[in-house]
């Protein structure tokens, strides 16, 4: 993984997981089975630990203040191993990057902390509205930092979990992060996996790339005061290869009978080309040429897809993956005022479009059924109330949406 920042957070990497209809919780949620328990494995694991961890020029005394109250979380190896192994479409994870509530919030933030972004645009020539889209998909606007202890988090990973040695390294430059005195132990606080502060980074990532955006001679990427964090953000992209001025990439049209072999990262070519492929911008327009492109195209040459850019891949250098790129891009695009996506995605395996899986949660809510929003992403609450309104009904129970469903609430 080197110094590239996976997306171990609470926001939108680990949300999209974990989202009931789809969508996020709108305030900070206390972490479930997040307690120190007895494990004389651990403890042993430990001890073993503090040699290496001197080796590594961690004071004693700084380890010794970290683990300090500190130790087995039986829910974060639960979690470890339970992932749940899915991918969202393209569809429903712009749904939930892009949702209305997000970029209303993102709009008003971006109002909020016009004057802290534009400071930090001019000093890291990074966007904005790029930052801030950032700071949306990565913790909700700093609305859900998490709130497991980071340091009790890593080691219990590198003790028992499945990549031992990664958390070790992890756990390693969290210790270092204390010795700086960047943040006493009892407030360095993240994800489950150690992902922390406003814009989620995990350890190494903080030490290669945070700043002291305020001057007052610490990296606080944990307080309410999101300015070190979003400033890190950006030196991050910066540092990245980040091209100020120029877009991330756009929605674009694609001729009929395009070849799907011409999409993805491996097919770029100029702009020119694409021009003469009959590539063109789904608003109307000419292409803008910004260097080499690819045309990406998750969902299949008939439904949405994107012209990307050099600052693209800079974004998935922040997490490397393309959905992840394109939520960052469209949603940065919605936080400056652009329109949602202009093309549309086909109806999915049940038959269903995102305006009928929407109207079927909107009806399930009036009738009194909790399907967590009205986002069109179906996820574990609004199957629950899809089965608790069959059950009522009378029909077989499914918990699944389907255009009889739709069919039957309409009536």
């Amino acid at each position: 993984m080197g110094l590239t920042r996976r997306s171990f957070g609470v926001g939108l990497g680990a949300g999209l997981l974990s989202a009931c209809s789809g969508g996020l919780p709108a305030g900070p949620v206390a972490t479930p089975g997040m307690r120190p328990v007895a494990n004389a494995g651990y403890d042993a694991w430990v001890a073993g630990f503090r040699g290496r961890a001197a080796a590594r020029g961690i004071a004693p005394e700084v380890v010794a203040r970290a683990f300090r109250g500190a130790g087995y979380l039986p829910g974060v190896v639960e979690r470890d191993r339970n992932q749940t192994e899915f991918t969202r479409t393209l569809e429903d994870y712009l749904a939930i990057a892009a949702s209305d509530e997000r970029v209303g919030t993102g709009r008003e933030m971006y109002r909020r902390h016009g004057a802290l972004l534009s400071r930090i645009e001019a000093r890291y020539g990074v966007e904005s509205r790029v930052v801030c889209a950032i700071w949306g998909l990565e913790s909700r606007y700093g609305a859900r930092r998490g709130d497991v202890p980071v340091i009790s988090a890593l080691s219990t990973l590198a003790y028992d979990g499945r990549r031992g040695s990664f958390f070790e390294s992890q756990l390693i430059a969290a210790l270092k992060i204390l010795q700086n005195g960047d943040i006493p132990p009892a407030q360095m606080t993240g994800s489950w996996a150690g992902a922390m502060g406003h814009t989620q980074f995990i350890p190494t990532s903080y030490l290669a790339y945070a700043v002291d955006f305020d001057g007052d001679g610490r990296r606080d990427i944990w307080s309410a005061d999101p300015g070190d964090a979003l400033a890190s953000a950006a030196a991050y992209l910066s540092r990245s290869g980040w091209r100020h001025g120029q877009p991330w990439g756009l929605e674009v049209a694609l001729p009929s009978g395009f070849a799907a072999g011409l999409t993805g990262r491996g097919q770029a070519r100029s702009v020119a080309a694409w021009q003469a492929l009959g590539v063109r911008p789904a608003a109307g327009g000419r292409l803008p040429d910004h260097g080499t492109a690819a045309v990406l195209a998750p969902a299949g040459t008939a439904a949405p897809a994107f012209l990307v850019f050099q600052n693209f891949w800079v974004i998935l250098r922040y997490n490397n993956s393309e959905k992840y790129g394109l939520g960052i891009g469209h949603l940065s695009d919605r936080i400056a005022g652009g329109g949602p996506i202009v093309g549309r995605f086909p109806p999915d395996a049940n038959g269903l479009t995102l305006a009928d899986r929407k109207e079927i949660q909107s009806r399930l809510m009036r009738r009194g059924y909790d399907t967590g929003g009205a986002d069109g992403v179906i996820g574990s609450k609004t199957e629950a109330a899809i089965g608790a309104y069959q059950r009522r009904a009378g029909v077989t129970v499914t918990g699944k949406p389907s255009v009889a469903l739709l069919r039957q609430l309409r009536g």
